[in-house]
């Protein structure tokens, strides 16, 4: 019986580690994706803005050669547990900020989930330079709204 018992234990162990492994995988996927998106926001910037967005067109260099510069305010995602929204702000093309201007808070769980998942997600979307980002464990509700904001504020500069 203790035999089956630990043998159930290192097969469930096993299925949490390929789960993870798998997971952790998924960032060469959101990598495409990302690349995609910036195409699709060159090609929806230009016809939508006006002459920043001719600028950064005229230089033939993308996202890179962007003169964008500003802060943007995404719009509010309404969540589950409340409203989220972000502002970034943008200097030469490059997302330099992110701060969260609303973030969950129907109760103090929600609140503190969101204060603990704020910075990485921050922190995520400045390396990332993008709004394809992962979700923080346990704040799926906020991330969500985070993102979602985030992908606003990031249409309006035209990234």
């Amino acid at each position: 019986m203790r035999a089956r018992v630990i043998a159930g234990g290192i097969v469930s162990s096993v299925a949490v580690l390929v789960v993870g492994w798998q997971l952790g995988a998924q960032p060469a996927v959101t990598a495409s994706t990302q690349q995609s998106a910036a195409s699709e926001g060159s090609v929806a910037g230009s016809s939508g803005t006006g002459s920043s967005t001719s600028g950064s067109t005229s230089s033939g260099g993308g996202a890179s050669g962007s003169t964008v510069s500003g802060t943007f305010t995404g719009e509010t995602a309404q969540t589950r547990y409340g409203p989220v929204q972000v502002q970034i702000t943008v200097a030469d093309g490059k997302i330099t900020d992110v701060t969260a201007l609303q973030l969950t808070n129907s109760d103090g769980r929600s609140v503190q989930i969101s204060q603990q998942a704020a910075p990485i997600l921050r922190q995520e979307a400045l390396q990332a330079q993008s709004a394809q980002i992962q979700a923080v464990s346990g704040a799926t509700f906020t991330s969500t709204g985070y993102t979602t904001s985030l992908q606003s504020a990031i249409d309006q500069a035209g990234l």
